[in-house]
């Protein structure tokens, strides 16, 4: 009897199979993973104030008081563009001024249309109107010392000029030419000078603003002498504080988590149930924490900037020089750039057509680019306005100086609260309703504040969509 040999390929399983012998093996598992973690470099950055009471309130010197620098518009039931009259305070010497008086000079304004390209205002012309660019884009520019042409400004939506000129009849100093179409109102000088004849205290007031310049220093000035020999009479001063400084009060990010027992009870190995749901929900906090202290209207970083903190990009795209603008206006000590991703890349694209590579530093572990040394942190909590199907997104690039020291930025969190399981931020167990949910209260204290005016400053418009051909 002969037994014939079977090739191996035909034979039966000759040993056990993965998929029966993984239900005795224990297997590895992840963390629940998030997408929306981002690194919040903001929180990251910014030097963080303990308070011991839940209110921190900003000292300063005595100062002038600045509305947001615009003129805003409207366009009425007819299609006419027209002059929020209150919105005329803007002007210095309209800022005590009735409303009826107000109105008046609103209704006084002309509409025109002006072509890209166009000349809006000469200079050296006499400055007999007063020009508000209600839509579009504009260029102030004047003759340099040496000849070459000067780019002051960019002038967009609510931008006026020229106050001074106008209300002392003087020529324009520089002159404004349309870089998109625009809608410009126009109010005559003699309508001011009517109004100014009636009213007395028009009249006091425009008098004292032409009596001489206005003042650079937004602070109260100190009295001082210097270079001086003999025995002069020195002069006397003292320092000014504001009698109402702004108070910061804490803000609050609040949710309840829910848990059933029997998940928390059984279902528990390798991995706690209930240490994984408060992780992804105190990174979800985290993440509205940083939203909120760029973009909430009250207190917000974006919402915050003063008038004379705000540059608008020269062509749209962040180029070189409009960093360098916003570090004129953040000299002191500038620590970061904040910046969508997207803006970023556009920055970086400029910086290539220039055939300016920006340096690489390391910060928190990764790289980043810099600019003049100050690195460009990416967030995606600056906000990109507009659709991606439909018109280029713009957005803003901030540039700020932190820390209390600094007279900068800084953040604020309360220096203990109950229950605390991160700087700030309490989880309290609110116990066990009748259908066996264990309830979490998940609270997170948290505000910001720049302490003077010249710790931020923003750039403002930056479109994100330019692409060059390198070829």
């Amino acid at each position: 009897m002969t037994t014939e040999t079977v090739p191996q390929n035909q034979q039966g399983r000759q040993s056990l199979s993965t998929s029966a012998a993984r239900n005795l093996a224990t297997t590895t598992k992840t963390v629940p993973q998030m997408l929306g973690i981002t690194p919040r470099y903001l929180l990251r950055a910014l030097p963080w104030v303990d308070l011991e009471a839940g209110v921190y309130r900003v000292n300063r010197r005595r100062g002038f008081i600045l509305g947001d620098g615009l003129v805003s518009t409207y366009v009425d039931g007819g299609g006419a563009t027209r002059v929020i009259a209150e919105d005329l305070r803007e002007l210095a010497f309209l800022s005590q001024v009735d409303g009826p008086v107000l109105s008046a000079l609103a209704a006084g304004f002309t509409e025109r249309e002006v072509a890209p390209g166009e000349l809006i205002v000469d200079a050296d012309a006499p400055a007999d109107q007063l020009h508000i660019i209600a839509f579009g884009r504009a260029e102030k520019r004047a003759t340099g010392t040496y000849g070459d042409d000067a780019l002051l400004a960019v002038l967009g939506e609510g931008d006026f000029f020229d106050a001074p000129a106008w209300a002392s009849g003087t020529a324009m100093p520089y002159r404004v030419k349309a870089v998109s179409a625009c809608t410009v109102l126009s109010l005559d000088r003699g309508m001011l000078a009517e109004l100014a004849d009636r009213e007395p205290s028009l009249r006091a007031r425009l008098d004292e603003f032409t009596a001489g310049p206005a003042p650079t220093d937004p602070e109260h000035p100190i009295d001082l002498q210097s270079g001086h020999t003999g025995e002069p009479y020195l002069p006397e001063t003292f320092v000014d504080y504001d009698e109402r400084p702004r108070e910061y009060e804490l803000s609050i990010a609040q949710t309840v988590l829910k848990v059933h027992t029997r998940v928390a009870d059984i279902y528990n190995s390798d991995i706690d149930q209930v240490d994984a749901q408060l992780q992804l929900t105190v990174e979800a906090l985290r993440e509205r924490q940083e939203w909120e202290m760029l973009n909430h209207a009250e207190y917000g970083l974006l919402n915050n900037v003063v008038p004379t903190q705000r540059v608008r990009t020269r062509g749209g795209a962040p180029t070189p020089d409009d960093l360098d603008e916003l570090l004129t206006r953040v000299w002191k000590q500038p620590a970061f750039f904040l910046a969508h991703p997207r803006a970023i890349a556009a920055f970086g694209r400029e910086c290539t057509r220039r055939g300016v590579p920006p340096q690489v530093v390391e910060l928190f572990g990764s790289p980043f680019i810099t600019w003049r040394g100050v690195p460009l942190l990416p967030s995606d909590k600056l906000d990109l306005n507009g659709s991606a199907n439909s018109a280029p997104g713009t957005t803003n690039i901030l540039l700020m100086r932190v820390g209390e020291e600094r007279q900068g930025v800084v953040g604020l969190r309360p220096s203990k609260v109950p229950d605390e399981v991160e700087p700030g931020l309490a989880v309290r167990a609110m116990g066990v309703d009748r259908q066996a949910i264990t309830s979490y209260l998940v609270t997170s204290y948290f505000s910001t504040a720049a302490l003077v005016d010249d710790a931020i400053a923003v750039l403002q418009n930056v479109e994100v969509s330019n692409y060059h051909d390198y070829s």
